[in-house]
């Protein structure tokens, strides 16, 4: 009996700790949300995106995420999209590598500014180590997005505990060595129990 409770304990524990190298959350220009003016190429430089990351943008009424071609977001083309959300929160999962375009789909956004190209590669690493303020992993729609232009990032790591705490630049830690080390645990207490 006691033999199949640590084998749960120890299959949680390494479940917990693989989790957080999951997936990045970004939110969209930060604290100043999707909105004119914000410059986008700024705010996706020194940021690896990566399969199974996912873009939040907050903005108010009268904007939407339209993600579209190269040759339509080159050109400011709307009305062809890809595919379109105008809700508010819309969140976006990275799901294949390549490059991915959004615009605004209201008149005249696309060429003030409100366009995101952002370059996905396929496999896992940290999340990034740029700086910046946690974001929050389920988007809500309470208020409207500030209209300040920052340019400070918000990588989050996806989680199942606590919020993750603002990230200052330094090196992201990888959850790896505490996977191994719970790893080796669990078998010292299982060689332990079969005596």
């Amino acid at each position: 009996m006691a033999r199949a409770g640590l084998v749960m304990l120890c299959a949680t524990l390494v479940l917990h700790l693989a989790v957080p190298s999951l997936a990045t959350v970004y939110t969209v220009g930060d604290t100043a949300g999707w909105v004119i003016g914000t410059d986008y190429t700024t705010w996706t430089s020194g940021k690896t995106f990566l399969v199974g990351d996912s873009l939040v943008f907050n903005y108010g009424g009268g904007h939407s995420v339209d993600e579209v071609t190269r040759s339509d977001y080159g050109a400011c083309t709307v009305g062809t999209a890809i595919s379109t959300d105008s809700s508010g929160a819309t969140t976006i999962p990275l799901k294949t590598a390549g490059t991915h375009y959004f615009i605004c789909g209201a008149a005249g956004h696309c060429s003030g500014g409100m366009k995101l190209a952002v370059t996905v590669k396929a496999g896992s690493s940290p999340p990034s180590t740029s700086g910046g303020s946690p974001a929050a992993t389920t988007p809500t729609t309470s208020s409207p997005p500030s209209t300040t232009n920052t340019t400070t990032t918000t990588p989050t790591t996806t989680t199942s505990s606590s919020t993750p705490e603002a990230n200052s630049g330094s090196a992201a830690v990888s959850p790896v060595p505490a996977l191994v080390m719970a790893s080796l645990v669990c078998l010292h207490e299982f060689a332990f129990l079969s005596r």
